[in-house]
C-alpha cells in the first residue's frame, strides 16, 4: 500500500468516475495469487474474484489504515503546520466499512448491479445511475469529524446550511442536525428527487447564489474537480457566506485531476485550476494559494479517506481527499 510520504504515482491519479474501477489500497507487501496456482474450484471468474475479497475484507478488518491520514508537516511552510488537524479511523468509518462489506456479500444485488449498469450508462449519467440503483454512497467524514474541524459543540444550531452538490444526501445528513434550515443543489434529476422525499430545500443549480440567501456553512464536498467553472464557484460562495461567521468547507481529491460529469462533451473543465506538486503536501500548498487568491483563509486542514461502497470485487474503494475550513479573508 502506498504510504502518504511516496510521491504520487500514475496510477493514483484516478477522477471519481474512474474510482468505480480503482481497486482498494493495499499494503505493500500485499501480493495477490497468481493464476498458474488456482485451485480447480476457483478457476471461474466469478469463484476467484469472491475469494480475492474474502481475503481482502480479511486484511482490512485487521487494519486501522493509519497511512490515510498521514500527512507529512515537514513539507508544508510553518505557517500552515499549525493548522492541521489529525484525524485517525473512528467508530462512524468502522461502521461504514462494515456496512460496505455487507452490501458487497449481497451476491445477486451486486451481479444485477454488474449488468444494469453499463446498460443505463448508454443514457444515464454515473451520478443518475447510482441514485436509480440505490448504490454508490459515499463517505466524506464521521459526525464527530464534522464537529471538530467546524468547531462544533454537539449542541450547536445554526441558521442556514447549503451542501452544494449533495448527491444522495447521505453526507448531508451528518450535517443537517446543527442547522434550523438545509438547503442543497444537485445536477442530476434523480438525486434531486431522493433529496426531496428527505425534506431538504433543493435550490437551482444556476441561480443559487442569487436567491437572496445567506448562510452559515458552505459545503463544497469533492465538487471543485466535477464543475466547469471552479473558480467562479469559489466567488459565487463567497458573496452567499454570512459575514464574519460564515464558513466553506471544501473536499478536494488529491492528486486533483477535473473530470466534469454534467454540461461538459468531453468531459474538461471550461475553468482550470493549474496545479504543481508530487506528493499530498505540495498540492495541499497549492490549494492555500489557490483559496487565498479567491479570497479566503484557511482556518484547519485535514486529510481523510473518500470513501465509496464498492461492488463483487470490492467491498469499498478509497481515493485521498484534503479537506480545508475557509473564511471570508479580512479586508486590510
Amino acid at each position: 500500500m502506498a504510504a502518504a510520504e511516496e510521491d504520487l504515482s500514475e496510477d493514483q491519479t484516478l477522477t471519481y468516475s474512474e474510482s468505480q474501477t480503482q481497486m482498494c489500497e493495499q499494503p505493500t507487501n500485499y501480493r495477490p495469487v497468481t493464476e498458474g496456482i488456482w485451485p480447480s474450484y476457483l478457476r471461474s471468474p466469478l469463484a476467484r474474484a469472491m475469494y480475492e475479497k474474502i481475503k481482502e475484507d480479511e486484511r482490512n478488518r485487521n487494519d486501522r489504515h493509519i497511512y490515510w491520514y498521514r500527512v507529512i508537516k515537514t513539507r508544508l511552510p510553518s505557517e500552515y503546520q499549525d493548522l492541521f488537524l489529525q484525524f485517525d479511523q473512528d467508530k462512524d468509518t468502522d461502521i461504514f466499512l462494515k456496512n460496505c462489506q455487507e452490501k458487497s456479500d449481497s451476491i445477486f444485488s451486486q451481479l444485477f448491479h454488474s449488468i444494469a449498469r453499463p446498460l443505463l450508462g448508454l443514457f444515464m449519467a454515473q451520478t443518475s445511475i447510482n441514485g436509480l440503483l440505490n448504490r454508490g454512497s459515499m463517505f466524506v467524514f464521521s459526525k464527530s469529524q464534522f464537529e471538530k474541524l467546524l468547531r462544533f459543540s454537539s449542541y450547536h444550531k445554526a441558521e442556514n446550511l447549503l451542501d452544494l452538490g449533495a448527491g444522495d444526501g447521505k453526507v448531508t445528513q451528518k450535517m443537517s442536525p446543527y442547522f434550523n434550515t438545509t438547503y442543497v443543489t444537485e445536477m442530476s434529476q434523480t438525486m434531486v428527487r431522493r433529496l426531496q422525499s428527505q425534506g431538504y430545500k433543493v435550490l437551482g443549480v444556476d441561480d443559487w447564489f442569487s436567491a437572496g440567501l445567506t448562510f452559515d456553512l458552505v459545503t463544497c464536498l469533492n465538487l471543485l474537480d466535477r464543475c466547469d467553472r471552479p473558480l467562479t464557484l469559489l466567488g459565487q460562495i463567497r458573496s452567499v457566506l454570512r459575514p464574519a461567521t460564515g464558513r466553506l468547507l471544501v473536499a478536494v481529491v488529491i492528486p486533483f485531476k477535473p473530470f466534469v460529469e454534467f454540461g461538459s462533451r468531453n468531459n474538461e473543465p471550461s475553468e482550470y485550476i493549474h496545479l504543481k506538486g508530487n506528493n499530498f503536501e505540495e498540492q495541499v500548498e497549492q490549494f492555500f494559494r489557490i483559496f487565498d487568491q479567491a479570497g479566503f483563509d484557511v482556518e484547519q486542514f485535514t486529510r481523510l479517506p473518500y470513501l465509496c461502497e464498492g461492488d463483487l470485487k470490492h467491498s469499498f474503494y478509497v481515493l485521498t481527499d484534503a479537506l480545508f475550513v475557509l473564511k471570508i479573508k479580512e479586508l486590510g
